[in-house]
């Protein structure tokens, strides 16, 4: 049961991470930080956020661990 709970509040902060991105779809820092991979050839272009993918990754995993604390 546990992990229901945990999935179903997890699925509403994506779901409201997803409208927060969908309104303001134009976070000045988010996907353009230094260490961001991109490149542009003459018919391709590649981008890969690292850095803002880990930023993600240690934002969540802060916040999951405040919450499995409680």
């Amino acid at each position: 049961m546990q992990i229901a709970k945990a999935l179903i509040i997890l699925g509403i902060i994506f779901i409201i991470f997803g409208v927060f991105v969908t309104l303001f779809h134009r976070i000045p820092f988010l996907g353009k930080l230094p260490g961001d991979i991109l490149v542009h050839k003459k018919n391709f272009t590649f981008y890969f956020p690292l850095v803002t993918s880990i930023l993600v990754s240690i934002l969540l995993s802060l916040i999951l661990w405040l919450w499995s604390r409680r």
